[in-house]
């Protein structure tokens, strides 16, 4: 008895994706639903244990582990082979990092089955926040279109057919028409078409290999169509990011070798396309190290400014060297500080630029021109230019840092994210315990997640939640902000970043119509969509890594207890208390009449009014020494309404409720007028909460992260103001 035809075979090249692997093979299987099929992984020789991960948990794969890491094309052309052996009517090339919507497989292949002329075809890509991803249906990089992508008259003229022909965004997205490629992380392949031209051409290692099947398909009289009437969700690079691959280098080689084998009987564009090429491979190197090539660059004009300025200050010109000393000082004084920063650990792309790195490397740069002096007595000017240079440099260079951080913590990769979670579960709750501020705190650690609350879904309205709020295992409250339906709509409101996906039960093709709703809102409102429906261990160590940073440190110690760090609160205090006592009175004076009783009790309940309405006590007690601008929460006062709701806890809390720790002595922590526990709606929080917020405060406590909780909380209440 023959066995049954297989349809649609899959082949996916995984590499050092494990989480991402397992949650499009479970999306797959989903789409592949009542279609005869097989799917087959190959993978790279990841270092990860993809294969030893996902393996037990789809019986039904056919997992290939090759030796080494051959390329996507070699790999892919392996899986192929299988795929015609096993006589499949059609072959889907998909990457791992994708999801697929339940209707996919059916609609690609009923589209395929009906257009006979049709080679490859594939569908629409969609970023993480739901926004269309361009390359997912493109054309070839001919002379001119190269020009155009390489030098930039693309991105100038996006809508124009003359400029934008590379990327096709003059073409609408939402049409279905023929291309000249689509993208290799989903092209679904005709059988006869697909052993027509062999597979892929292994001459590339990734990218550009996708381009040239399309190339060679179309030339064996075959259409490539764009589908528009389905879409996936496309984790873009995720493999590259997680290796030691070299995009850029590859990237660009690939555009190479493309031009090369297609275009090569002109020498002339050639040659123009390797000279753009090295141009844009130039600047897409400095793109990747953009912070550290730019504090590179910064410090050396710190130094020189600061040079040419402290011969002003000691001998009143700014030239007051010899003329002999020009240039050369300056090139000295650069390659000088520039070696000594490096030798203190700046400019590493392993670690972020540090205040305690900076001054070390202008210490060693002052030794070592001081050195040199020594031994080149004709460049030994004057000893009070080298202090003020190295002086006023150190001050320019940790300013410029300074105001980096700030910038990163208010706009950039480190800024407070605001997270929503779809679907309540138990998932839900120990995800939102790892990566809340109060879990976070317990382990040493600090969150740049600030959870809004759940979005409800048809499989939660079964559970009516207490209280109009879930209870998530911290003791923190899980308001429940809305239902799925209106998840657009939510987004906007609570202006959220990142929606978590942990509902199991809602079909993913719904969630993906959802997703796209939600991504015609404006780029400032757009939110970026994370699923994590299963297999939580991998996912949500990745979850918890990227909004969790820092690490609790070997031997416990609390830095307010060392006088040091009490006296820079100490005049930081003083410094802020007299500031707002006589400069910023009068600003004081009118945000203090601007506020009724009423609307100061609404703003502290929700976080956004850290000073009470006893505006000018608690400032003269901060400049009296008995409170502190930034410190810890009272916790007396929050005893007494936490005993009131102890009766409204059920057994099972009480059963594994622990007993407070002792408070913290007196001597560690003033009475804030705001603090890292503000930030975090203590009303909802229980008294041990709170106390782990305390804690980590004084154990952390330094001059930046006052500064930081103080830009949050001013930028929080500058939004929270423009929204009412």
């Amino acid at each position: 008895m023959n066995p049954a035809p297989i349809h649609i075979s899959v082949v996916i090249v995984n590499y050092n994706v494990k989480d991402l692997l397992v949650s499009c093979l479970a999306s797959l299987e989903a789409s592949l639903a009542g279609i005869p099929s097989e799917i087959i992984v190959v993978d790279n020789d990841s270092t990860d244990g993809s294969i030893d991960y996902a393996e037990p948990m789809f019986p039904k794969v056919e997992f290939v582990r090759l030796a080494k890491n051959f390329g996507f094309g070699t790999a892919n052309n392996i899986g192929f082979e299988m795929a015609l052996q096993h006589g499949a009517e059609f072959v889907l090339c998909l990457n791992p990092d994708t999801l697929i919507s339940e209707d996919t497989m059916q609609v690609v292949l009923a589209y395929m089955r009906s257009s006979p002329d049709v080679g490859l075809t594939g569908c629409k890509l969609l970023n993480a926040d739901g926004t269309f991803q361009l390359a997912c249906r493109r054309g070839f990089p001919t002379p001119w279109a190269s020009f155009c992508k390489v030098f930039g008259l693309q991105a100038l003229f996006p809508k124009s057919p003359a400029f934008a022909q590379y990327n096709q965004t003059f073409r609408s997205e939402d049409e279905t028409y023929a291309v000249d490629a689509v993208m290799g992380a989903f092209m679904f392949i005709r059988r006869e078409a697909l052993e027509r031209v062999v597979g892929f051409d292994e001459e590339f290692f990734m990218y550009g290999e996708d381009l040239d099947l399309c190339f060679r398909i179309q030339e064996a009289g075959w259409k490539i169509m764009y589908l528009h009437t389905t879409s996936i969700i496309h984790y873009k690079g995720e493999s590259t990011r997680r290796s030691a691959i070299n995009e850029v280098k590859h990237f660009y080689e690939a555009m190479e070798i493309f031009a090369r084998k297609h275009y090569g009987s002109s020498w002339l564009f050639l040659a123009f396309l390797r000279g753009g090429i090295f141009l844009r491979s130039f600047l897409a190197y400095l793109s990747l190290y953009r912070w550290e090539v730019g504090f590179a660059l910064v410090d050396i004009l710190a130094v020189n400014a600061a040079m040419l300025l402290g011969a002003y200050l000691w001998k009143g010109r700014i030239f007051a060297f010899p003329s002999y000393a020009y240039p050369t000082v300056f090139v000295v004084v650069s390659c000088v500080s520039l070696l000594a920063m490096i030798s203190a650990g700046e400019y590493s792309p392993y670690a972020k630029p540090s205040l305690r790195r900076a001054v070390s490397g202008f210490m060693l740069a002052f030794f070592g021109l001081s050195a040199l002096t020594y031994f080149f007595k004709d460049y030994a000017f004057s000893r009070g230019v080298l202090l003020l240079t190295i002086g006023l440099g150190m001050v320019m260079s940790l300013g410029t840092r300074i105001i980096a951080r700030l910038f990163e913590r208010t706009w950039g990769e480190e800024r407070e994210r605001r997270i929503a979670f779809v679907g309540d579960n138990a998932f839900t709750r120990d995800l939102f315990a790892q990566i809340d501020a109060v879990g976070a705190a317990s382990m040493g650690k600090r969150t740049r997640a600030r959870i809004v609350g759940v979005i409800t879904t048809e499989s939660d309205k079964g559970e009516q939640p207490q209280s109009a709020s879930h209870q998530a295992s911290s003791n923190q409250a899980l308001p429940v902000i809305g239902d799925i339906s209106y998840l657009r709509k939510i987004i906007e409101q609570y202006h959220i970043h990142e929606v978590i996906i942990t509902d199991t039960a809602m079909p993913r093709a719904e969630i993906v119509r959802n997703i796209m709703i939600a991504a015609q809102t404006a780029a400032s409102e757009r939110a970026t969509f994370r699923f994590a429906q299963e297999y939580d261990d991998v996912i949500a160590g990745r979850i918890v890594e990227k909004y969790v940073g820092g690490t609790q440190p070997v031997v416990e110690q609390y830095n307010l207890a060392e006088w040091k760090y009490r006296l820079l609160k100490r005049i930081f205090d003083l410094i802020g208390s007299l500031f707002l006592l006589t400069i910023a009175l009068p600003f004081v004076i009118l945000k203090s009449r601007s506020k009724s009783k009423q609307q100061a009790a609404q703003e502290e309940k929700r976080s956004t009014n850290a000073i009470g309405n006893n505006i000018f006590r608690d400032i003269f007690e901060v400049f009296r020494g008995k409170k502190s601008i930034v410190g810890v929460y009272p916790l007396a006062e929050h005893l007494h309404k936490e005993h009131l709701h102890k009766e409204h806890l059920d057994s099972e809390h009480l059963l594994n409720d622990k007993p407070h720790k002792e408070h913290l002595p007196s001597t560690l922590g003033k009475i804030g007028l705001t603090g890292l526990a503000h930030l975090h709606s203590p009303e909802h929080l229980s008294t041990q909460a709170l106390e782990s917020l305390n804690e980590f405060y004084v154990k952390h406590y330094s001059l930046w992260l006052d500064i930081d909780i103080l830009v949050t909380l001013f930028f929080r209440r500058q939004r929270y103001e423009q929204r009412n």
